[in-house]
């Protein structure tokens, strides 16, 4: 009787718990096996496009960032409902990397998927995404704002029903022709603007270690300064 009615005892401290953050169910309030504190968790989707033929393309700069966040945690991906999942933990906090199978175009139905799935929410949401206003290289952060024209950001807006998420925008740059765009997002990376690239995306992955334990405020502060490495080459024309 006595373990019943410390049983009992303890479920109802979670429940009073998962109340005051104002959890919908006990299932959303994360705890390290270790210490039994709450965790918080993140959903990191990286934008682009399966297929060894888009391997390498400025499309899938943002395939290349969770690559190297895996990478560098020796994280394995597992292919699940419209995307190659995997997580890794930076500081106490769990971060859920997702690499959209669903092509470019219909990003948001993955998204969507694993925000529901994982329990997460919106604030806790952070996508990343090549960008054809800024220059090879440059990393911008922002938490709201339109679509700009990428057909990624328009599906993720519809489904979600709000502009209002964080997205880590990869500059790929515009050194193209009046219409060849989809050649350009879709050709490789090479030269000197893969050089650039490779260092944009250890840029791009402090920076989300940055946004899970400072904030996207923070993060903004710290990455978007005008005249630092990270922001040197935005073009006055750039849209979002």
């Amino acid at each position: 009787m006595q373990f019943k009615t410390d049983v009992m005892s303890l479920l109802g401290k979670i429940i009073s718990y998962c109340k005051q953050r104002n959890c919908k169910d006990t299932a959303c309030c994360v705890h390290d096996e270790k210490t039994e504190e709450p965790v918080s968790k993140f959903l990191i989707v990286g934008l682009g496009n399966v297929g060894a033929e888009y391997e390498g393309t400025r499309h899938n700069a943002g395939f290349m960032v969770v690559d190297a966040l895996a990478k560098e945690a020796d994280a394995r991906w597992s292919l699940e409902r419209h995307a190659y999942r995997t997580e890794v933990r930076h500081k106490g906090r769990i971060l859920v990397l997702i690499k959209p199978t669903t092509y470019m175009n219909l990003s948001g139905k993955a998204v969507k998927y694993w925000l529901q799935a994982e329990k997460i929410e919106l604030q806790n949401l952070l996508v990343v995404v090549d960008d054809l206003a800024l220059d090879p290289g440059i990393v911008r952060i922002k938490k709201q704002g339109g679509a700009g024209g990428h057909n990624g950001l328009t599906d993720i807006e519809t489904l979600l029903g709000t502009q209002n998420y964080n997205r880590l925008r990869m500059g790929v740059g515009s050194s193209f022709g009046r219409g060849h765009q989809v050649d350009y997002v879709l050709g490789r990376i090479e030269g000197e603007d893969l050089v650039r690239m490779e260092e944009a995306v250890k840029t791009a992955g402090d920076a989300i270690k940055c946004f899970v334990t400072q904030g996207i405020d923070r993060t903004m502060n710290l990455y978007n300064k005008k005249g630092n490495a990270h922001s040197e080459g935005v073009k006055g024309s750039e849209k979002e």
